[in-house]
C-alpha cells in the first residue's frame, strides 16, 4: 500500500509539473541579424559613446564590430590602459554572436552559473551591447577602461544612437 501512495505521488508530481510547463510562455525568440553595420554608422555610434565617456572623465576603448564580429571601428581615448583593447572588441563580438548583452553573461556567473564561462567566444563582462536597427541586429558595440557599470553606460550611449 505504501508503494501505490508513493508512485502516486510521483506521477501527481510530474503531471502537474508537466502542466505547469505546458503552461509557461515560449521564450522570446532571439532577433534576426541585419546588413551589417557600416563604417558611418559605426563612426556615429563611437562618437555617441565617446561623448557619454568624456561628460564622466572616464578613458575607455570603444569597438564596433560586424554581424559576423569582425572589427568596423576602435577608438582608444588618451591615457586608456592599452589592456582594455581586447577586452572590448571582446565584449562587442560576444554581443554580437550571441544577440544579447555581455552582462547576461555576467549576471549568469554571479548567479552561480558557471558553465557559462566554458562557452566559446563570451566574455561574461557588462560592456557589450548589439546594435539593433529595425529590430535587427547589425553589429555591436563594446567598451572596456573602467568599471563594468561604467563601460556599460557608454555602450548603452553609442548603441542608442543607431538610426538617429
Amino acid at each position: 500500500m505504501r508503494r501505490l501512495v508513493q508512485t502516486t505521488v510521483v506521477l501527481s508530481m510530474l503531471i502537474a509539473t508537466g502542466i505547469a510547463q505546458a503552461q509557461a510562455p515560449p521564450p522570446p525568440a532571439a532577433p534576426a541579424y541585419g546588413g551589417d553595420v557600416s563604417l558611418d554608422a559605426a563612426k556615429k555610434i563611437a562618437m555617441a559613446a565617446e561623448s557619454e565617456a568624456k561628460k564622466n572623465g572616464w578613458t575607455v576603448v570603444i569597438a564596433v564590430v560586424d554581424t559576423h564580429g569582425s572589427l568596423v571601428m576602435l577608438e582608444r581615448l588618451d591615457n586608456t590602459q592599452l589592456g582594455s583593447i581586447g577586452i572590448a572588441v571582446d565584449k562587442a563580438r560576444t554581443a554580437a554572436a550571441f544577440k544579447r548583452p555581455s552582462k547576461v553573461f555576467e549576471d549568469a556567473v554571479a548567479g552561480g552559473r558557471n558553465a557559462v564561462l566554458g562557452l566559446q567566444g563570451v566574455t561574461p563582462i557588462e560592456g557589450g551591447l548589439p546594435l539593433m536597427l529595425d529590430g535587427k541586429v547589425i553589429g555591436a558595440i563594446g567598451v572596456s577602461g573602467m568599471t563594468s557599470q561604467q563601460d556599460g553606460m557608454v555602450a548603452k550611449a553609442g548603441a542608442d544612437s543607431v538610426g538617429k
